[in-house]
């Protein structure tokens, strides 16, 4: 799913390129469910949990005992937080969330720089036009995943525009990576006016 990690200037740390996959929509949303499910059950349990042990040790009969349970509610998203972010992101069934999540987010680093990407592109920029090109991919395969294929005829029309334009440039259809030095190479040529 992801090639290879490098240094990405100016930013200090390693950010790996993201790769389209070719995972099923079926697969995907189980897979989902599955991780929410479970998130869901953790946080659930463990709010209970952390309130009951706080109003057992902290709680008045008399009065009300509110701040005791939600001081165990905000508990429980604290250790589900830690708890899915250092350990069950790296198990199995979480995959197809990271895999979305990941998606979600490179397209969001496109999205955040669109105005830039579209002046490259109408400039003949390769690396605006691969960008793009990424983003429409990117956003299909997520709609295909999310189920949502109504999305997908407001894009035809710019997708077939830039697709004349990449056949016209000689430049390759298939942009599946996006490479993260390319936003950072977009927003240096065509900086924000």
């Amino acid at each position: 799913m992801v090639s290879s990690t490098h240094k990405v200037k100016g930013k200090g740390k390693n950010i790996a390129p993201f790769t389209i996959a070719g995972i099923a929509p079926e697969d995907y949303r189980k897979q989902t469910r599955k991780s929410s499910m479970i998130i869901i059950i953790v946080f659930a349990a463990s709010a209970m949990l952390f309130s009951s042990l706080l109003v057992l040790f902290f709680g008045d009969a008399e009065n009300s005992n509110f701040k005791w349970n939600i001081t165990g509610v905000i508990l429980g998203v604290t250790f589900t937080a830690i708890l899915t972010t250092s350990y069950f992101k790296k198990l199995p069934w979480m995959a197809a969330s990271i895999y979305g999540w990941r998606l979600k987010r490179s397209l969001m680093s496109v999205t955040n720089i669109m105005h830039h990407v579209k002046i490259g592109v109408s400039a003949d920029d390769p690396t605006a036009i691969k960008a793009m090109r990424f983003y429409h991919l990117g956003l299909l395969h997520m709609h295909k995943l999310d189920g949502n294929p109504s999305q997908d005829a407001e894009l035809i029309s710019e997708i077939n525009q830039l697709q004349d334009k990449m056949h016209a440039l000689q430049i390759d259809l298939q942009q599946n990576t996006l490479e993260p030095d390319w936003i950072l190479q977009i927003k240096a040529t065509y900086p924000a006016k």
